[in-house]
């Protein structure tokens, strides 16, 4: 009988040992603190990435009109060259959420769908000062590879061509 139980304790320690290294094995490898990436945010012509949907009654609907609401799905790149390859979209809104126009609520997903990431996104959401050369939201959460992350998002305009109203935005996601 003492031989049974040792050959079951022996038994259940061996597939109890070898789930073990089998998980650990998997597992992921662990996520870089920053990540820089890049929006081409197109506002005007027949290739927009952003594009308001509503907005107060008989007022402009513009970034520093307070009530307006903007969709967005600007191609993310790795680099600021604008004919980089995209690596995912960012997706969401804008909402311009004070009064005199001064800040933009922002909830985006970076959905990534090319690149290590493929598959996963990062959830961002906060108040943007739009007039301000650094913009930080919150990382509030992420799917996939950046399944419960939390962190902070720097937008910068690293260009802006005010005759076709493209810009290229650098966005440094830090995560705790």
């Amino acid at each position: 009988m003492t031989s049974s139980k040792f050959f079951s304790f022996s038994l259940f320690s061996l597939l109890l040992l070898s789930t073990t290294v089998l998980y650990v094995a998997e597992a992921e490898e662990p996520l870089p603190k920053t990540i820089v990436l890049y929006l081409q945010d197109t506002v005007k012509g027949p290739n927009a990435t952003v594009s308001p949907i509503i907005g107060l009654t008989g007022k402009d609907w513009s970034f520093d009109q307070f009530g307006t609401i903007f969709a967005v799905d600007d191609p993310i790149v790795l680099t600021p060259n604008p004919f980089s390859s995209a690596v995912g979209r960012a997706q969401g809104m804008l909402v311009v959420s004070a009064r005199d126009g001064a800040n933009v609520f922002v909830a985006l997903s970076l959905v990534f769908t090319n690149f290590q990431y493929s598959g996963s996104s990062i959830q961002i959401q906060g108040v943007s000062r739009q007039h301000e050369k650094f913009r930080e939201v919150s990382v509030v959460s992420g799917t996939g590879k950046f399944r419960f992350v939390k962190g902070y998002a720097v937008f910068e305009t690293a260009y802006y061509d005010a005759n076709t109203a493209h810009s290229i935005i650098s966005l440094t996601v830090n995560f705790q």
